[in-house]
């Protein structure tokens, strides 16, 4: 076994005489020994050699009294000091033992085992506590939250990463009631809160430990979610002592969780939502179409009757664009896009508003930049965002107030793309909805763009239109921002990928030609659809043989092989569906003009199924949108 090695700091050599015999006889320790008659003595012994224990006497010729510890101390922090003096004050005793030492010895009643037991005895005390400050440090390295309360809720200890996390330091907390700290008086759901950790202390006091998900307060009050860990310590005799709890920041992930279930919601719903539009638009198809065809062919109606066909095209318009929105923020859609100027959609909306908005609101447009940026993009669909945004700042000014529509350039760099979700770099034309309203809460902020959320009383708004916002945008390549204060106003910030083209004039829109007698083949599986087409194209001088699904398409092209001028071709149909169908007329007549539709949405159309397939109808269609799409599939047919 390895020698002890003993600093002995005495100016007396009598009493170092005296400690060598004690110490001589002592059975099973070795004992190596390094004298020093001054303090300087020993500061130089141990700068240039190691030991294992530290016997100092406090009187000194160059140092006196506590002073020779103090003075010591930093040259031996690593070691156990154990004082021996020849005073028996118990004052003095209990001032060295504050200031670090191991033991007091008085030298006249020193004996051998006394002595050796005080010398074990310091260097393990010594070990330990140097064990415990190098735990310490590991546990400030530690990115969690580690403290430990008494059985009193009072904390003993708060490491670095809780002073990160919560915003106090140690110094701040020891001894401070942890309830105090982290549920703090007058915030926001910090009574709840602190009930339940009230509820986790009685249980970890009972059942000696407990895990779970615990939401706490900062000192600058903000909320946070923390997975929380608590374990009962208990003392040598099994008693409990305190309570460790280890903490770790999720508010982070919870977030990103959140925002995966509505991703998940949306994705399902956007699922649900495509299986239901068919249906929905093949019923509102021939709806639309009988209140536009009546007028027409009855005409001796009255005034009522006339308005009661218009409220029924009106709503049963209002049915098919909900399931449109439905599908715009779901699934997307493509629509038809060409080069926009924004200044004149703002214009546009403006007017709109101007019209119909209450005269408390005052509209400010700011579009007059010369040189603003052109999007490329669907001009309906940016039409229902603008208004969908207009519609939400007018409804949260009930007393009035200022409407802003404004558009400005904005290059997005790669640092700011990184701090925003769906942003890229790029150049953008930004367009800012602003209102000086009610604002809105940060806990409502996270739900606004959820489908079917709403904030409106029952029957006052569907939930539908940030969602479809937001799906139109993101399906543009763009992105939306919103910043609001309760009580000072919101402002969305829709976010749009400049186009490279400039702006054309769209031309004049030609009028629709009636049919010259062409034979239409239609096909589609609902029966009321079928008869209403037939109706609407014979009465524009059209022919029509109606097939219910696509072999009877292929029975009916062949039996009038040649005749046929043009086919209206659904794309969901029982036996064989429309694009299987296309295939099958391209082999028969490969020249055969298509007009393809769908009850589900652009996105759903047969891509290069046919060369010549003409034109795509989004059920329900109107008809003009039906003739000008039957009209140019033949005159195409005629020009090739």
């Amino acid at each position: 076994m390895a020698a002890i090695k003993i600093l002995l700091v005495e100016d007396n050599p009598g009493d170092m005489r005296l400690l060598r015999e004690i110490l001589k006889d002592a059975p099973a320790e070795r004992f190596e020994w390094h004298e020093a008659g001054r303090l300087q003595e020993a500061v130089a012994a141990l700068a240039h050699e190691h030991f294992d224990v530290v016997l100092l006497d406090l009187s000194l010729p160059d140092s006196r009294g506590l002073d020779s510890l103090i003075a010591l101390k930093p040259f031996a922090a690593a070691l156990p000091i154990v004082v021996l003096t020849g005073f028996e004050d118990e004052t003095l005793a209990t001032g060295a033992m504050q200031l670090g030492a191991q033991d007091y010895l008085v030298k006249g009643q020193v004996t051998g085992s006394l002595l050796v037991r005080s010398i074990r005895y310091a260097i393990e005390r010594q070990r330990a506590e140097q064990k415990i400050h190098e735990q310490a440090a590991l546990l400030d390295v530690a990115t969690d939250a580690i403290l430990l309360r008494d059985l009193d809720n009072r904390v003993v200890f708060w490491n670095k990463g809780a002073e990160r996390l919560y915003g106090w330091s140690a110094a701040q907390v020891l001894g401070q009631t942890a309830a105090d700290l982290l549920y703090g008086h007058g915030l926001a759901g910090a009574d709840e809160a602190r009930l339940v950790a009230e509820e986790v202390f009685a249980t970890v006091v009972v059942r000696g430990e407990w895990q779970g998900e615990l939401t706490k307060f900062t000192r600058s009050g903000k909320k946070l979610i923390a997975q929380s860990r608590w374990t009962l310590v208990r003392d040598e005799q099994g008693r409990p002592k305190s309570i460790l709890t280890v903490d770790t920041d999720i508010t982070e992930k919870k977030q990103l969780e959140a925002k995966f279930l509505r991703a998940q919601r949306l994705e399902s719903l956007g699922t649900l939502a495509g299986g239901i539009a068919h249906d929905l638009n093949n019923i509102l198809t021939p709806i639309v179409a009988a209140a536009q065809l009546l007028p027409l062919r009855l005409t001796d109606l009255d005034q009522q009757d006339l308005r009661l066909l218009r409220m029924l095209e009106e709503n049963s318009r209002r049915g098919s664009h909900l399931v449109t929105q439905i599908l715009s923020f779901a699934r997307g859609m493509e629509g038809r896009r060409t080069i926009l100027q924004i200044r004149h959609l703002l214009g546009e909306v403006g007017q709109i508003v101007r019209q119909t908005f209450p005269k408390s609101i005052e509209i400010r447009i700011d579009a007059s930049a010369q040189d603003l940026w052109t999007i490329q993009a669907d001009a309906t669909q940016m039409h229902q965002v603008l208004m969908n945004l207009c519609v939400n700042a007018r409804d949260a000014m009930p007393g009035g107030g200022l409407l802003t529509l404004t558009a400005r350039n904005l290059i997005v760099d790669e640092h700011y793309a990184r701090l925003i979700p769906d942003a890229v770099a790029g150049a953008y034309v930004v367009v800012t909805v602003g209102d000086t309203g009610t604002g809105i809460t940060p806990e409502i902020i996270e739900k606004i763009f959820e489908p079917f959320f709403t904030t409106k009383e029952l029957g006052k708004g569907t939930g539908l239109g940030l969602s479809t916002v937001l799906g139109i945008v993101k399906h543009h390549g763009g992105f939306v921002g919103v910043y609001s204060e309760p009580g000072r106003g919101t402002e969305f910030r829709v976010h749009l990928p400049a186009a490279a083209e400039s702006a054309v004039e769209p031309e004049a829109q030609a009028e629709l030609p009636e049919g010259c007698g062409e034979l239409v083949l239609v096909v589609d599986d609902e029966a009321a659809i079928l008869e209403v087409i037939r109706t609407a194209l014979e009465s524009h001088n059209y022919r029509v043989v109606g097939a219910c699904n696509g072999l009877e398409a292929i029975v009916a092209v062949s039996r009038h092989r040649g005749a046929v001028r043009a086919v209206l071709m659904d794309m969901m149909m029982p036996a064989m569906d429309g694009p299987a169908a296309i295939f099958a007329l391209q082999d028969i007549d490969p020249y055969l003009p298509v007009v393809a539709m769908s009850g589900i949405a652009h996105a759903e159309r047969p891509r290069a199924h046919h060369p010549d397939l003409r034109a795509f109808l989004t059920k329900p269609f109107t008809l003009p949108e039906l003739l000008l799409a039957i009209h140019t599939a033949i005159h195409g047919r005629s020009a090739a």
